[in-house]
């Protein structure tokens, strides 16, 4: 009896480990799929493995398919079924689930609007190993949100993203972050410098194609880093480098150099191939060249360590500007590689690259002031830094399928995207958050909660220095959506805006206000003022001032000037009262009306 039973556990532990092989297998199956196609049909059948490795249980399945569900990857959106599949993985401990759960609960998006809730699920999430519940962390004890501000907590956890960020940037050149701004407007936004259209890809290929060097450069660029909305494509990028490195061009060389350094499947690693183009390359003085040429120097590929070459490679480089080379030249004095440790001159170094955006000399700047290392210790400063690190990490794709998702119509996808950006901190996300649900066209959240989240997210953004989302406020707490109406408030959100930003919008509502007595004392000259500023800021504000200053100087002449003797009259008639509170639109159209009579009259 105990020998048959025995067998049965057996069997059953045998079916058991069979069953999870096979959804491994077919977990597996649907990665190399995803990481192998190129159109959105073929990444979609990988979702067909990840549903059938999910039903068998298989955690990381289940993840993929809670965050298709979530986020409407291939029109899959379905948020009440993410969210069972999520509560069932926080059971398993899935700490991606606790840190979704968090972003849901923070928003109320398919559950109950709980910060408390959601603060327990980003604490959860961050112990777990999630980088995203320590970046939202990072960013709540920053900025104060729904916990009190401490830099030093920020510090910590924005720190252990940053690490984590820079360890995959220094084996790779990390992410490029298309954030394109919904706030533009239409025809910008159709030609977007962030993203290239079809339209002027087939242009520049067809341009590449004729022999023009700086495009086929332009080009293998695009495609070596996946830029621009264009797919990472090792072998177009090899294809249109050598075809201008054969034209002469001494960056295609450098590139190629590149190429071979790293390794990928059109150039295979090869440190001799690397070191010839490199050559090639900086023979011609190229700055790309050189600092390759120092690369090989400094980690002995191919060639015997050599701090003193690679020094002085990384030194020529430097001199003509290229970033990567006074970063080098920075860890080089940092770290007392072949040089005497000077903070100071790291410190410069570092400085210098990040000045064009080099994230690992932005990392070792934060970490630096973090610590106090050859600088006054500020705790602020590294916080910022180390925030501008974390924004590099692969979540910041989301940027690209948030915003081709907002052009193909799916509001809701696009929404949920953004949403969870702008509360990992990103200001770009939180005004394209902000603007989508002002539009109130998405369908996740109620009617009623559109303008309150809405005027949450503009004044994160505007907190973090975006001038449109403060104006925003202004016009918010002006016209009472989502909150009360606030004329003081409004006045001093445009006062922010006009001072700080030279808004020439916010110069224009903050005149009105001035013109009309509305939440800050009247004063006519003080109208005129800002006024004329506005039209001097911006050519767009030109017709607005116009009209703005014809009705005004209209108005006060009628009262400084034809009623002077008719004070009694001039009270009877009360214009607010005779023509209602708008009759300052009245007078406008009168005197566009008796404009064009004349015009007419004059031309006819």
């Amino acid at each position: 009896m105990e020998q048959s039973f025995g067998r049965i556990l057996s069997v059953k532990k045998q079916a058991k480990k069979n069953f999870t092989d096979e959804g491994d297998q077919l977990f597996k199956m649907g990665i190399k799929i995803l990481q192998q196609s190129k159109s959105q049909k073929q990444k979609a059948e990988a979702y067909t493995f990840f549903a059938k490795a999910a039903d068998m249980g298989h955690l990381k399945a289940m993840e993929k398919m809670a965050d298709a569900l979530l986020f409407g990857n291939f029109g899959m959106q379905n948020i009440t079924a993410a969210i069972q599949l999520y509560e069932s993985l926080a059971q398993e401990g899935s700490y991606k689930a606790q840190n979704a759960l968090g972003f849901l609960s923070s928003y109320g998006i398919g559950m109950e609007y709980n910060q408390a809730k959601a603060l327990i699920y980003y604490t959860f999430g961050s112990a777990g190993g999630s980088m995203m519940s320590q970046m939202i962390l990072g960013y709540r004890y920053l900025s104060g949100i729904n916990v009190l501000q401490n830099c030093e907590v920020a510090l910590n956890h924005y720190k252990k993203v940053a690490d984590y960020i820079a360890d995959k940037l220094e084996k790779s050149e990390g992410i490029p972050v298309e954030k394109v701004r919904l706030t533009e407007r239409p025809e910008n936004l159709s030609s977007n410098s962030e993203i290239l259209d079809w339209d002027i890809y087939q242009y520049y290929k067809f341009l590449a194609e004729r022999g023009d060097i700086q495009i086929q450069v332009s080009l293998g660029q695009l495609h070596l880093i996946g830029r621009k909305g264009l797919d990472q494509d090792y072998y177009k990028a090899l294809y249109y480098f050598l075809k201008a490195a054969k034209a002469g061009s001494a960056n295609a060389m450098a590139f190629i150099g590149k190429m071979y350094l790293e390794g990928n499947d059109a150039a295979p690693q090869n440190n001799a191939t690397a070191f010839k183009y490199f050559s090639m390359a900086a023979n011609k003085g190229n700055a790309i060249g050189l600092h390759g040429l120092g690369l090989l120097y400094f980690y002995g590929k191919g060639v015997p360590v050599n701090y003193a070459e690679a020094l002085k490679y990384f030194q020529k480089a430097a001199e003509k500007g290229w970033p990567n080379a006074q970063f080098q030249l920075g860890f080089m004095y940092y770290s007392g590689s072949g040089v005497w440790k000077d903070y100071k001159l790291a410190f410069k170094y570092f400085y210098l690259a990040s000045q064009s955006g080099q994230p690992l000399a932005i990392y070792y700047l934060a970490k630096m002031y973090a610590t106090g290392t050859g600088v006054l210790r500020s705790c602020r400063t590294a916080v910022e830094l180390y925030k501008g690190v974390c924004e590099l990490g692969h979540w910041a794709e989301k940027f690209l399928t948030a915003y081709f998702a907002y052009k193909d119509g799916d509001i809701d996808s696009s929404l949920i995207q953004y949403a969870l950006l702008a509360e990992m901190g990103y200001e770009v996300a939180q005004s394209n958050s902000a603007f989508i649900l002002e539009s109130k066209k998405a369908k996740i959240i109620e009617k009623e909660k559109m303008y309150p989240m809405a005027l949450l997210l503009w004044n994160r953004a505007a907190i973090q220095g975006n001038a449109f989302a403060r104006v925003k406020i202004g016009d918010y707490h002006y016209y009472g959506f989502g909150t009360k109406k606030d004329y003081e408030t409004a006045a001093k959100h445009y006062s922010i805006a006009a001072d700080k930003y030279h808004s020439a919008q916010a110069m224009f509502n903050l005149a009105y206000m001035y013109e009309h007595g509305l939440g800050i004392s009247k004063d006519i000259h003080l109208a005129r003022r800002l006024y004329d500023m506005a039209a001097q800021t911006s050519p767009d504000a030109n017709m607005p001032v116009l009209l703005a200053l014809i009705k005004l100087e209209t108005v006060h002449l009628l009262q400084d000037v034809l009623f002077f003797n008719f004070t009694m009259i001039w009270k009877w008639i009360k214009l607010d009262n005779t023509l209602g509170p708008y009759w300052d639109l009245f007078v406008i159209g009168l005197i566009v009306a008796v404009l064009i009579f004349l015009l007419r009259n004059r031309f006819g």
